[in-house]
């Protein structure tokens, strides 16, 4: 699941640890408006998978403090990001970074991390199955199945192909430069994301469109 940020990011200052992600100030808002529609109102547990430099789960913690959020990634580099994140927001109800490897059996959580990111309200992720091999959009599934609790939301945000065309030449442009640097990679269609997330007990309940010809597909666990 190891790869670079699909959009470029820099550190805040000499010496700080928190990475700044240009999307983050671009996206976080029209996302929290899809997010907050299901989330707004629930308690429990939220789970952001590939939480990059970690900007998006603490402003989403501010706006949602009902909620405890768990943050995680496959980089240590983010990681070590969305730990400075936290101890600058100081907020309660985000939990430390976990390392995360959709492909590995339990997604490579310790055992107690894996009992008790189970019965989840939500799991978030952004950015990360164009720019990762297909059996990372299969462990994604795999996993969400078991720990979204019974009609609990897995939201994936990015760009994709529907019924196996582009959305727009960029992003045609975007998935050719993809698979250049990596086969394995590619803007996936619509179609066979869902037929993998049915195949493991997910239903694709909304499409939303985004700004930048992106979308979010919302899943719903049966």
């Amino acid at each position: 699941m190891s790869h670079p940020p699909q959009n470029p990011s820099s550190p805040i200052a000499s010496g700080d640890a928190r990475l700044d992600s240009a999307s983050f100030h671009r996206n976080h808002e029209p996302i929290w408006a899809v997010l907050s529609r299901w989330i707004g109102d629930k308690p429990g547990n939220v789970l952001e998978v590939g939480a990059g430099t970690g900007q998006h789960i603490i402003e989403f913690a501010r706006k949602a403090p009902h909620l405890l959020w768990w943050p995680s990634d496959h980089d240590e580099r983010n990681i070590e990001s969305i730990e400075a994140w936290r101890r600058h927001a100081q907020l309660q109800n985000v939990a430390a970074a976990r390392r995360l490897d959709l492909c590995a059996p339990e997604w490579g959580l310790s055992a107690e991390d894996s009992a008790t990111l189970r019965g989840l309200t939500a799991i978030f992720c952004a950015n990360v199955i164009h720019i990762s091999p297909w059996r990372t959009t299969v462990g994604l599934m795999t996993g969400a199945s078991q720990r979204l609790r019974p009609g609990g939301r897995l939201f994936v945000y990015g760009p994709f192909k529907q019924d196996g065309r582009h959305t727009a030449e960029s992003n045609e442009a975007f998935d050719l430069s993809l698979r250049e640097r990596n086969s394995e990679w590619g803007v996936r269609d619509i179609n066979d994301v869902r037929t993998v997330a049915e195949e493991h007990g997910m239903t694709l309940a909304e499409i939303e469109p985004m700004p930048a010809n992106n979308m979010i597909l919302i899943f719903k666990r049966r």
